[in-house]
C-alpha cells in the first residue's frame, strides 16, 4: 500500500494496564488476532483482521498507568517539519520525533483544545494494510469543546479543506485531503461529563453493528450511543472494560440522506 497524503489517518494504537484483556476483547468484538509482542520495542504487539495489520495494543510506560485511550496517527513526509507547525499552530508537542527502528518516525502531540493524537513518518512500516472492511480502521473525529480552537490547528498543520455539515442540531466539520473526507470534528455537548477530556474517536469495521455491541457489553463494555442507522453506516459508540472509547460501524446498512455542506474557513 502506498503511504498515505500528508494529513490522512494511517495508523492506531492503544496502552492498556492488561494486554492480555485487550487482546481477548477485541478479539472477540473485532474478530482480531495477534501478533507475537517485541520486547525491543515495548512489548508493542500488532493486531491483524484478515491477515492484515490494523492496530496495535501495548502495555503502558512506567508512569503512564490510568485510563486507556486509542491514538490515532496521520501521516507525514517530515514528522520533524509536522513538530514544528504543531507548535507554530498553539499545539504542544508530547515526544518529539523519535525513529522506531526501519518502521519509522513518531511523534506524539496535543491539539490546543486537548485532544492527543500521532504523526507517523512511515519507513517500513506504512500503517494499515487494509481499511474499511471488517475488523479494520474506517473513520475518526476529533470530539472538542473548543471546535474553532481545533478547527484552526488541524486546518494549520495538515492544510486540510474544511466543510460544515448544515444541521443545527450538530456542530459537525469534515476535513478532507485532496478531495477525500479524512476526518471529522464534533462538539462535545453537555452530555459528555466534565471529567472526560477531549479525544479522537476512533472507528472501527464490523459486519454487523448490532451484534459486535451485544458481544462487547458481555465482555464488560459501555454502550454511550446507538446503535443508530447513518447515512455513512450503522454504528455505536461505546467504551472498551479498560475505558477507551472507540465506536464499530456497519457501513453497508445505511439510512438517510447524505447531509449538505458548505465550505468553512478554518
Amino acid at each position: 500500500m502506498a503511504v498515505r497524503p500528508e494529513g490522512t489517518p494511517c495508523w492506531a494504537d492503544a496502552m492498556f494496564s492488561d494486554v492480555e484483556g485487550a487482546k481477548r476483547f477485541y478479539g472477540e468484538v473485532l474478530g482480531w488476532t495477534f501478533g507475537e509482542s517485541s520486547s525491543e520495542y515495548g512489548n508493542y504487539t500488532q493486531a491483524y483482521a484478515d491477515g492484515k495489520a490494523v492496530a496495535a495494543v501495548v502495555p503502558p510506560m512506567p508512569g503512564q498507568e490510568g485510563h486507556s485511550q486509542w491514538c490515532l496517527y496521520f501521516a507525514s513526509p517530515d514528522a520533524a517539519a509536522t513538530a514544528r507547525r504543531i507548535r507554530d499552530h498553539g499545539g504542544e508537542v508530547l515526544m518529539e520525533p523519535m525513529q522506531v527502528g526501519d518502521f519509522g518516525t513518531m511523534c506524539l502531540a496535543r491539539e490546543p483544545s486537548g485532544a492527543v493524537f500521532g504523526v507517523w513518518q512511515a519507513g517500513r512500516h506504512e500503517g494499515f494494510e487494509a481499511v474499511a472492511t471488517p475488523g479494520a480502521y474506517c473513520w475518526a473525529e476529533v470530539f472538542t469543546r473548543r471546535p474553532d480552537r481545533a478547527d484552526a490547528f488541524l486546518g494549520g498543520v495538515f492544510g486540510y479543506r474544511a466543510r460544515r455539515i448544515e444541521d443545527d442540531a450538530v456542530d459537525f466539520m469534515m476535513f478532507d485531503v485532496g478531495g477525500d473526507p479524512v476526518l471529522g470534528r464534533m462538539r462535545m455537548t453537555e452530555e459528555f461529563p466534565p471529567e472526560v477530556p477531549p479525544y479522537i474517536n476512533v472507528y472501527f469495521t464490523v459486519p454487523d453493528c448490532d451484534t459486535a455491541v451485544e458481544r462487547a457489553v458481555a465482555l464488560g463494555a459501555v454502550l454511550r450511543f446507538g446503535p443508530m442507522d447513518s447515512p455513512f453506516g450503522r454504528f455505536a459508540a461505546l467504551t472498551d472494560p479498560q475505558g477507551a472509547n472507540f465506536s464499530v460501524i456497519d457501513i453497508t446498512t445505511t439510512g438517510g440522506e447524505m447531509p449538505r455542506t458548505t465550505d468553512a474557513a478554518v
